[in-house]
């Protein structure tokens, strides 16, 4: 009885050492903003969107007004860069618009996402960009386009 015990206890321990091995492997950004990861309608509908919730904060061209900070160019670059899509969807999804933070949907806001990434160069591709966090945390946001290897 001991044996089978320990057996399952090291079968066990090896399991959870695969699943967090995986999941760990799944967290890491594969894909870049670079790779076009959100299409033109979407960040067009975004726009709409942004000027509807966000612009009397951030302003009309994303530059920030006052206390809300820019959401392109060199600033928000520097703030982004390396983190993930999904980092940036998050914030915005849990913490805007100030006045009533959450309220928006997922679909609102992977739209004013993709508006975003349009406003700073960033290319459009063939598909939306999803509305999962999980998804969105495997594009990276880099301030230069990488280097194909």
């Amino acid at each position: 009885m001991k044996i089978k015990l320990a057996t399952l206890g090291v079968a066990a321990v090896a399991a959870g050492a695969a699943f967090f091995t995986a999941l760990r492997a799944q967290e890491q950004p594969t894909r870049s903003v670079w790779d076009g990861v959100y299409t033109q309608e979407q960040a067009q509908r975004g726009r709409g969107l942004y000027g509807q919730h966000c612009a009397s904060c951030h302003g009309e061209s994303l530059e920030g007004v006052e206390m809300a900070p820019a959401l392109a160019g060199g600033d928000f670059l520097d703030k982004w860069a390396g983190q993930t899509v999904g980092d940036l969807f998050e914030r915005i999804r849990t913490t805007m618009p100030q006045n009533k933070p959450g309220r928006l949907s997922r679909d609102v806001n992977v739209d004013i996402t993709a508006y975003i990434l349009s406003a700073n160069d960033f290319p459009a591709g063939k598909t939306d960009l999803p509305r999962d966090t999980l998804i969105l945390k495997q594009i990276r946001i880099d301030a230069t386009k990488p280097e194909k290897k």
